[in-house]
């Protein structure tokens, strides 16, 4: 058996994400990334053993017990609290994401399996308002599935329709796709950003096959998926800037907000816009009037 095929042995795959591992992980490494100093406690230097604080030290200012945080951290979030976990979250200091990813690892929802394996589909009115939308907009689903957009986001980020319908995802373009590399400016946070944002699905829906099975792929073929993913960072699609450098008209600098559907699809509206009166408006402007031309002419101009 070569090294590939064993290390997909060791990774997700068609199956389920182990939540108790997950949970086991998740708490560890945000324990380690706190230093005694970040929460009022004396640090003895060389005579600390692990990096971060102890499983002492956490549950002392969560307010329970060393035995049963050990518990916890070792993956047996059996009928634990919500003010317990709240208590935990304020001690590990954690973002409002990664208390919800805490909460979803620890107390799961119980979901019909079938529900979950179900290909995403978009509703109509969506699509028709997506294609109404004059600035690059897309919906993208739990799994990273870009699956919807308009003109203008196929004129920014490449005609998506010419690819097969598995390969329109995120997860897959960033990592397995040169020309994404040369697209986003830095690669690597838009890397960091797909990463932590699968994770937080998965926390959602550790008994996704679909969902695994991508994170398990994305682990055989990507070093630099595999390095990110073992961070256990969670992060939900918000807003922000992105720096794009486009194969015709160069640099890009747009802002974007993501809007989740109210339908409890778990479907995100996602819409880039440029600064009025800016350089990247009025490339997004060229890019509009070139329409459909521009976005082959970007297809061949990439390497």
């Amino acid at each position: 058996m070569d090294e590939r095929a064993e290390m997909a042995e060791e990774l997700p795959g068609s199956g389920s994400l182990d939540r108790r591992a997950e949970l086991s992980e998740f708490l560890r490494t945000r324990r380690a990334r706190l230093k005694p100093e970040d929460v009022g406690l004396p640090d003895f230097g060389r005579h600390r053993r692990v990096p971060g604080l102890r499983r002492e030290e956490l549950a002392q200012l969560a307010g329970v017990s060393v035995a049963y945080y050990t518990r916890l951290e070792q993956g047996n979030g059996r009928n634990v609290s919500s003010e317990v976990l709240d208590a935990i979250a304020r001690a590990l200091r954690l973002t409002d994401a990664e208390h919800a990813h805490l909460t979803h690892l620890a107390r799961p929802k119980q979901r019909k399996k079938k529900a979950t394996a179900r290909t995403e589909q978009v509703r109509g009115t969506v699509r028709q308002l997506v294609d109404s939308i004059e600035v690059p907009a897309y919906i993208s689903g739990r799994h990273a599935d870009i699956l919807a957009w308009n003109r203008m986001a196929a004129a920014v980020f490449g005609d998506w329709s010419e690819l097969p319908v598995q390969e329109r995802n995120w997860a897959r373009l960033v990592f397995l796709r040169p020309e994404y590399r040369e697209l986003f400016v830095p690669w690597e946070q838009k890397a960091y950003d797909v990463v932590s944002s699968l994770r937080m699905s998965a926390g959602c829906h550790p008994d996704d096959p679909r969902l695994s099975a991508l994170i398990g792929e994305l682990s055989v073929k990507s070093e630099e998926f595999r390095r990110l993913w073992a961070t256990h960072d969670v992060k939900e699609k918000s807003h922000g800037v992105k720096q794009l450098r486009h194969p015709l008209v160069g640099e890009l600098t747009l802002n974007f907000e993501s809007f989740p559907l109210s339908d409890g699809s778990e479907q995100v509206l996602v819409t880039y816009h440029a600064d009025p009166g800016s350089p990247s408006a009025e490339a997004l402007r060229l890019l509009a009037s070139w329409g459909a031309d521009a976005t082959r002419a970007g297809e061949s101009a990439r390497p």
